[in-house]
């Protein structure tokens, strides 16, 4: 143990803040299609960076044409329109504001901001087909989608739209709360809305050719836009019926959405660029190999398990650590966001292994040092903090059992990381929060 932060200092590539910073990671990605971009926590700065930077050499020397985020399908389309150029919103701030959902600052943050302007200056003269888009792969938007497939028919079909408003109007009985739905139809209370969605989305299936009879590619962009909302419709009444039940399935419903969203949304830009190479933004937990966690062990997989058993090789997953600083998190589900601290990375982790090398950033590739793989390969503790940071309990909620070199081809770890700053400052967002729990010694 006392030689391995040595072994990695030897083999990792220093991250010094020059262009020439990730250029055996893009040798690393070769030809791959899919570029799997993780993180360690929803709220820190130099992880938005780093695959924001990243992402901007796979756009430019890799001819990548898609940037897929965890984030929901309808949000993330109105960004799309925006960096293409042919939505309504004229400013990148405007084109945010439909992350409205909680956690807002996960989307609507300064490092998104500064990537969606780059994007849109990078699209702008370039044919449609040469552009660069941005999508969401979650399916949390069950309202938000409901009301844009409405929308569509109402513009190729009223007929169709007077009818899916009928069929959506099971879900009206239960108000705005997508979860009161879940607990009525899970205890038995109500009845299922499941028949309604799944026709609603057959329907528009079998009338695709119908609508897809105007304006070539703004026409088939318009209903694919409208299909995958009336699936996210579908898989979110089943999420939403299946939460109550236990986390397991609804965990693998929620990766299998995303899995399933980012094979359509391949499909669906091959018709205009081929191969079709987007890149993915999200959780470690998503991102990286579930195999090799102890998610496994729970009968959980994820997106990045799925990824690497369909597209092998052609999949790069990528995951982001880091051993302490400064994150925006809510201490509770539905509160505000929060400047929090992040706590030292305990003893048995792999953070603390990166932190003894006394690097403050590098990335490191595992297939290509097998005697640094072989010895980060025995189980460790690796550290998740998603929207929601309760140092006072670190140990038990923020840390999971992993192979490192098994869940990731690569990892970027940035020793001290400060807190990702969003659009929308709180009162409580702009100081630290110190819990009397966290640790002044050691």
């Amino acid at each position: 143990m006392n030689d391995l932060p040595k072994l990695i200092r030897e083999a990792a590539e220093p991250l010094v803040g020059s262009k020439s910073d990730y250029d055996s990671l893009l040798d690393l990605v070769g030809d791959a299609r899919f570029v799997l971009l993780g993180e360690a926590t929803h709220g820190t700065h130099e992880f938005y960076r780093a695959r924001a930077q990243i992402t901007k050499r796979l756009i430019l020397e890799k001819g990548f044409c898609a940037v897929a985020i965890e984030g929901d399908w309808p949000d993330a389309y109105r960004v799309n329109q925006f960096v293409r150029g042919v939505g309504e919103d004229i400013q990148a701030t405007a084109a945010l504001a439909g992350f409205q959902r909680f956690p807002q600052w996960m989307w609507r943050n300064a490092d998104v901001l500064d990537f969606v302007g780059w994007l849109r200056e990078h699209n702008d003269g370039k044919s449609e087909d040469d552009k660069t888009g941005f999508y969401g792969l979650d399916l949390y938007s069950l309202r938000s989608s409901i009301e844009a497939v409405v929308n569509y028919l109402a513009k190729v079909d009223p007929a169709s739209a007077r009818r899916a408003r009928r069929r959506y109007a099971c879900f009206d009985h239960f108000g705005a709360d997508t979860q009161n739905y879940g607990l009525a139809t899970g205890l038995g209370i109500s009845r299922t809305c499941e028949e309604d969605v799944i026709h609603e989305l057959v329907e528009l299936r079998l009338r695709e050719f119908d609508y897809l009879q105007r304006d070539g590619r703004i026409a088939a962009d318009e209903f694919f836009w409208a299909e995958q909302n009336a699936l996210v419709v579908k898989n979110a009444e089943r999420y939403y019926r299946t939460m109550f039940h236990g986390e397991v399935s609804s965990w693998n419903l929620r990766d299998r959405h995303m899995m399933d969203t980012l094979i359509s949304l391949a499909s669906h830009l091959e018709q205009f660029t081929s191969p079709a190479k987007i890149v993915v933004w999200a959780h470690n937990s998503h991102v990286g190999n579930a195999l090799a966690t102890q998610m496994r062990d729970r009968g959980e997989f994820n997106l990045g398990q799925l990824a690497r058993d369909r597209f092998v090789h052609h999949a790069v997953l990528i995951g982001f650590t880091t051993y302490e600083g400064t994150v925006t998190a809510a201490s509770g589900w539905d509160e505000p966001s929060r400047r929090k601290l992040v706590t030292p990375a305990v003893p048995e982790s792999y953070e603390m292994v990166f932190h003894l090398t006394e690097q403050p950033r590098f990335w490191l590739e595992f297939l290509k040092h097998p005697e640094v793989t072989f010895n980060l390969r025995a189980k460790r503790l690796e550290r998740a903090i998603g929207v929601i940071y309760r140092p006072e309990t670190e140990l038990a909620s923020h840390y999971f059992t992993a192979r490192l070199p098994d869940q990731f081809d690569a990892v970027l770890h940035f020793d001290t990381t400060r807190a990702v700053e969003p659009l929308e400052r709180s009162s409580r967002w702009s100081r630290h929060e110190v819990h009397e729990t966290f640790p002044t010694g050691v």
